[in-house]
């Protein structure tokens, strides 16, 4: 079972709908978030990126699991 470009295009599309419902809702919210993330340090950063991809990886996979 490979995944196809169709599942890839739509789960990209997916993930920039949610990465603009913050600013769209609340703008004021949004930069404040943004301008405290650029001041972390580049560890910092890694750091959330990796939870944010290994949380991803393993919803992912539950949820591949289930069908």
């Amino acid at each position: 079972m490979g995944l196809e470009w169709g599942d890839f295009l739509a789960a990209v599309a997916f993930v920039l709908v949610l990465e603009g419902l913050l600013p769209f809702l609340n703008p004021a919210v949004a930069r404040r978030v943004y301008l405290q993330l650029s001041t972390l340090p580049p560890r910092d950063l890694r750091i959330a990126g990796l939870v944010s991809m290994l949380a991803g990886l393993a919803l992912l996979t539950f949820v591949r699991s289930g069908s």
